[in-house]
């Protein structure tokens, strides 16, 4: 069986047996998700959590997720602007970044929140970002999911289960996603179709509010939507985000008369979108580094940016790609030089010091940053990183657990911090550090064998052979839970 294939067949289990089974599986530690009992006839805000924690970790074993700390940072910061501003809030959100060029976003149970690098290649601006945003945390907070399963409350409990496996496959893979909904009984109907596109309607409606009151253009989805449309009316491949989120005409000029009704604001672009923009262009489309670099010196020669500092960064990235460091580095400079706090500027500083073996300059450039933001993902990630090459794992080690912490679904700091254990010859560490980043993909089986190497280590330490043999049992049962869904 292919990992995709594998992949999709854990998401369909696991979602006939929440709905489908009687007896309760419970783990010790709330990390863990419980896929025991729910009743046919609602599905709870607990459950939704629990769904969307066991298909995130799917996502994270076999989706390209980014672990980019810079974007992951600017991707929550506007997530969580627009969260503020939502109402019928009752979960926390949870915005993570896939490497793929197709424009498509996503939500689904729990707050998460998926969007694609290809949806920032393709917005011009930050207010059609939020846009798309507004309308994916709509369908969380409106719980357009739980609600498409209270409908059909009267349809067989596997044909419930049926539609809602084939649902989440369409959000995150709209082609095996629409295969799997052409046979499901309950989204043939004419009703189930039209109570989609009112939720559609829904999130469009409340989602332009949401991002108004958070202070964006309410044009920027009228403005996107038209831009979809002229450019894939012909085509006869959309792009993902329109298999699930169909454009009729209508949909457009609805959403420019609604925007009309706002009192008229300029609203200005805002450059760490631009910045955001620039960096998945450099690292994290298709383009080869010298077509990078010719992307952002033509923006610059011919005067076509909407920031000339973002052009200046793109430029920069490309130079680094190339490895033309001292290029690179002296536009890094002069962009420190007019936003000594950029954090997007920081980070690629860092690469650039760390790369010509100036740890300790970079530690006092990180620590001075530490200062003004103490609890930031980017510099205390890259602090930590730095700690580690300048052989100063004692410092990296607390600075991980706190971002660990305080996001136990970033798998970054694990990676590091199993790195740190391993440079400074903690053995049961490493391992059940490593045991921990495979439970986030949900391989318990591996996850199980680091843990029985971590207790070999542990050397007669009473305390931590407690806590490997409790995390050994919450995971086992982890595991069965799973073999039940395959």
């Amino acid at each position: 069986m292919s990992k995709s294939t594998l992949s999709q067949s854990i998401i369909a289990g696991a979602l006939s047996f929440i709905l489908c089974t009687s007896s309760a599986v419970t783990y010790a530690n709330n990390d863990l998700p419980d896929l025991g009992t729910a009743a046919v006839n609602t599905f709870s805000l607990e459950k939704e959590t629990e769904v969307g924690d066991a298909y995130m970790r799917v996502i994270r074993g076999s989706a390209p997720m980014l672990n980019d700390p810079v974007l992951n940072q600017y991707l929550t910061e506007l997530g969580n602007k627009l969260v503020a501003h939502a109402t019928g809030v009752k979960t926390p959100f949870y915005f993570f970044l896939l490497r793929n060029d197709e424009i498509n976003a996503f939500a689904f149970f729990g707050g998460h929140v998926g969007v694609h690098t290809g949806l920032f290649l393709n917005a011009d601006t930050e207010s059609e970002l939020a846009s798309v945003l507004g309308h994916e945390i709509t369908h969380v907070t409106q719980r357009h999911l739980a609600r498409s399963i209270e409908a059909q409350q009267k349809t067989s409990p596997a044909t419930i289960a049926g539609m809602l496996g084939a649902i989440l496959l369409t959000i995150a893979s709209p082609q095996a996603g629409m295969a799997a909904l052409a046979t499901t009984q309950a989204l043939a109907t004419q009703s189930k179709i039209n109570y989609t596109r009112l939720h559609e309607k829904e999130a469009d409606r409340i989602g332009m509010q949401v991002m108004v009151d958070a202070g964006f253009d309410p044009n920027g989805a009228s403005d996107f939507f038209g831009k979809l449309a002229t450019r894939y009316r012909f085509t006869t491949k959309p792009p993902q985000m329109l298999l699930t989120h169909p454009l009729p005409e209508s949909r457009i000029s609805e959403a420019r008369i609604r925007a009309e009704q706002y009192p008229h604001r300029q609203i200005p672009d805002n450059l760490n979108f631009q910045l955001a923009k620039a960096r998945i262009q450099v690292r994290f489309s298709g383009y080869s580094e010298q077509a990078a670099l010719s992307i952002f010196d033509k923006q610059l020669k011919h005067h076509r940016y909407t920031f000339k500092s973002a052009a200046q960064y793109g430029k920069a990235l490309a130079l680094f790609r190339l490895k033309k460091y001292d290029e690179s580095e002296k536009i890094i400079d002069e962009l420190l030089a007019k936003s000594p706090n950029n954090l997007f500027f920081i980070d690629t500083k860092t690469d650039l010091l760390s790369q010509r073996g100036a740890q300790k300059e970079a530690i006092t450039l990180l620590l001075t940053e530490k200062q003004l933001k103490p609890t930031s993902q980017v510099i205390n990630t890259n602090l930590a990183n730095v700690y580690i090459e300048d052989n100063q794992v004692s410092k990296a080690i607390p600075l991980l657990e706190d971002l660990i912490f305080l996001d136990k679904q970033n798998q970054l700091p694990y990676f590091l911090l199993n790195e740190a254990y391993k440079k400074n010859g903690n053995k049961a560490m490493e391992h059940f550090v490593k045991a921990e980043s495979l439970a986030l993909v949900a391989d318990y089986k591996t996850a199980i064998d680091q843990l029985n190497f971590a207790y070999k280590a542990s050397k007669g330490d009473a305390l931590q052979l407690a806590r490997i043999e409790a995390r050994i049992r919450q995971f086992r049962q982890a595991e069965r839970a799973i073999e039940q869904l395959q």
